[in-house]
């Protein structure tokens, strides 16, 4: 059944009616003599979002100016032309021109009925893109293409405005906002009434009996009448915010179709499945959610699924299977895309970041597999040997991470089987508008940290610490954590104490744990999320702000960004010796703290390090290389410690190798099963001592 697009024009007109700004703010930008590179990958997102939403509701002219545009606009982007007067008044004619379409679809004008566009601008453009002069008797270019189905996010996002009039009133999604916004005001406020009850409780202590007894009337009256209007005013918050709500399949729901015409178009059979569409998110994060979704998706038909030839030739069947489903995690919501394709190929990914000189040749051996992976996310990234209309521009994944990482405070993780396929996973928070906050004191100032990314909060003397190649650690409940002064993070003053306890909030991203050393915990509740203004947000390790009341404003840190900073912080040990550079050690545990922490001790010491999450992944690059001894935990996923150690005792190549199992299990129980299945040595992570993991490795590989 053929999709009706024109039901999604009005969402298209209010795409564009945000992008057009965007595109003529950079263009000024460029016309006073900012050469920012990051403000011309901006230009240059905006024109291919147009030109990809134009040319999926067959908006033919407005697509060959958008893409025009972004030809221009690339040259720049690649540095093959640089921005001078004639280019930033070509770029603008091309936005008044765009702009006059789009106004005339706002004033009801059929799509079939816009004129054509511009050929000579079109072709100006893209000479300059060149630095060719214009042919005048040259067609238009593009205007004649037949446009291929692509999904954009207007056409996904905008179902939500196929509502039935009979049972809804249209309400402008800005004013909602404002009163979503003066709710959060009134609550702030209303929590400061509990802290006055609070004082004049405490205050009534202090009055003559004949004053006492009248004040302490006053006060729990006015403690009462607090308490009573709690109920009532976190009600009428929650009916606010889930008038926002919507439910998932609004982006879902097209997007079967939608890869079926996709693949038709690449040569390539897909089935589509959707689970979880019911999950509903806020309007604001599906609006946003669109546009990663679309590259994912293209990314997936593009790159991952193969021809039905090339599949069958794989043995896999010709139809390609991509599944994208929903679901909630607690104060989450998980989005993942996952196909069945040939996956990603890391030798690809690093002789391509290598040719763009995206990254050092150091740096990039340096990385893990994960790490490896995840340079598909940088900008101008693109594992195609050649641009086409459809990729291998660059566009498009660095887009997904800014998206999901720094616009809507989640999280993404990649994982990728060469020949079985790759998956996405986006964690993302039910709304951006209210969260649970935990406020704290660092250095004298008031930090907030939202519920989704705080782990727990513990208190631990500093005798429980250990030490592991040069980094303070804490062992908690089978997982090595770095511990780390928030204040030093954030260039804050120390607070002295004269405590021998320290308070640590912990925080998490996926299976990286940090333990941040605070002074205090101010408060935790649910709070109303301010978006940063225009000139703050250049900063990484802020996501927003929060009210206190009585206008105080509190930072909201950015936990992604800072467990990345914590890591760039950390010093590792100079090597100590080089002479077991030629010793090849497997690391297998399904806590990546704990893998980097003993991969950190093990390079501190001249071996090279390998690592595996799980006993499974721990078995399978054991059997596809050779190593010198194998470190592994007991408790994991899919395979556990034991299991593993008892299957590599199997294979003749690990008869005689070390074998160290390192776990919290201190039953002798525990120990003796150990030794049943072949482990050489038994190493309890709370008496973990580094030189007694690297003097247990001398003794066993001798």
């Amino acid at each position: 059944m053929a999709l009706d697009i024109r039901r999604f024009i009005q969402r298209f007109i209010e795409e564009a009616t945000d992008h057009l700004p965007r595109l003529r703010q950079g263009v000024s930008a460029l016309e006073s003599g900012q050469r920012d590179p990051e403000l011309i990958n901006e230009l240059f997102r905006s024109a291919h979002t147009l030109k990809g939403s134009s040319r999926m509701l067959k908006l033919v002219p407005i697509t060959a100016l958008a893409h025009s545009t972004e030809e221009l606009l690339s040259a720049l982007r690649d540095g093959t032309q640089a921005p001078d007067d004639s280019i930033t008044s070509l770029l603008n004619q091309a936005i008044d021109a765009i702009a006059d379409q789009v106004n005339r679809l706002a004033q009801d004008t059929p799509p079939e009925a816009l004129p054509e566009a511009d050929a000579a601008l079109c072709q100006a453009l893209e000479a300059a893109a060149l630095s060719q002069p214009p042919v005048a008797d040259d067609p238009p270019p593009n205007a004649a293409l037949a446009p291929p189905a692509e999904v954009v996010p207007s056409v996904l996002s905008s179902a939500a405005s196929d509502l039935h009039l009979s049972d809804t009133v249209r309400v402008r999604l800005d004013r909602l906002d404002d009163v979503i916004r003066l709710m959060g005001e009134v609550l702030s406020g209303h929590h400061h009434l509990h802290t006055l009850a609070a004082e004049a409780t405490s205050l009534s202590r202090s009055l003559s009996p004949t004053q006492q007894g009248r004040f302490s009337a006053f006060s729990r009256e006015l403690k009462d009448s607090v308490l009573t209007q709690d109920t009532l005013m976190s009600d009428l918050h929650d009916r606010a915010l889930q008038m926002r709500m919507l439910p998932l399949g609004v982006v879902f729901d097209p997007l079967a179709q939608m890869a079926r015409e996709l693949g038709r178009s690449l040569g390539k059979q897909v089935d589509c499945r959707v689970r979880g569409s019911e999950i509903e998110l806020d309007r604001q994060m599906i609006d946003r959610l669109s546009d990663p979704l679309i590259h994912l998706l293209r990314n997936a038909l593009d790159h991952g699924i193969e021809t039905p030839t090339q599949r069958q030739a794989a043995g896999k069947p010709p139809r390609g299977q991509l599944t994208l489903e929903a679901w909630q995690d607690g104060g989450w919501v998980v989005v993942e895309m996952r196909d069945d394709g040939a996956g990603i190929s890391l030798d690809a990914v690093r002789q391509k970041a290598l040719a763009k000189q995206l990254i050092s040749e150091e740096a990039l051996d340096a990385l893990s597999e994960p790490e490896t992976l995840e340079l598909i996310f940088l900008p101008g990234f693109s594992t195609k040997s050649m641009i086409t209309d459809f990729s291998g521009r660059g566009v498009g994944m660095d887009v997904v991470k800014r998206t999901i990482v720094d616009e809507l405070s989640g999280d993404l993780k990649l994982s990728s089987e060469p020949g079985k396929g790759s998956r996405f996973t986006l964690r993302l928070p039910l709304s951006l508008a209210m969260m649970r906050v935990l406020l704290v004191s660092v250095g004298g100032m008031t930090l907030g940290v939202t519920a989704p990314f705080v782990a727990e909060l513990v208190k631990r003397t500093s005798d429980t610490f250990i030490d592991a190649a040069g980094q303070t650690t804490l062992i908690l409940r089978n997982e090595f954590v770095p511990v780390i002064e928030l204040a030093d993070l954030l260039a804050l003053p120390r607070t002295q104490t004269s405590s021998d306890e320290t308070l640590l909030l912990v925080v998490h991203q996926r299976q990286q744990k940090l333990a941040l050393k605070i002074d205090a915990l101010v408060d935790e509740r649910d709070m109303v999320i301010k978006a940063l203004p225009p000139h703050l947000r250049h900063l990484p390790l802020v996501s927003g702000m929060v009210s206190m009341g009585r206008n105080a404003l509190v930072s909201l840190l950015h936990v992604p960004v800072l467990i990345e900073r914590s890591r760039r912080a950390t010093q590792r040990l100079p090597e100590a010796s080089s002479s077991h550079k030629s010793h090849h050690i497997l690391v297998v545990d399904d806590s990546l703290n704990t893998r980097e922490i003993e991969k950190d001790v093990l390079e501190a010491w001249g071996y090279q390090v390998t690592l595996a999450e799980n006993g499974r992944d721990g078995l399978a690059k054991a059997l596809a290389e050779p190593f010198d001894a194998v470190l592994t935990d007991i408790e994991m996923p899919i395979m556990d410690g034991f299991a593993l150690t008892a299957r590599l005792r199997e294979n003749e190549g690990y008869y005689h190798k070390p074998i160290i199992i390192i776990t919290s299990r201190e039953k002798e129980a525990d120990r003796r099963r150990g030794i049943e299945v072949g482990a050489d040595a038994y190493i309890v992570k709370g008496s973990f001592d580094q030189n007694n993991l690297v003097e247990t490795l001398k003794a066993l590989l001798g």
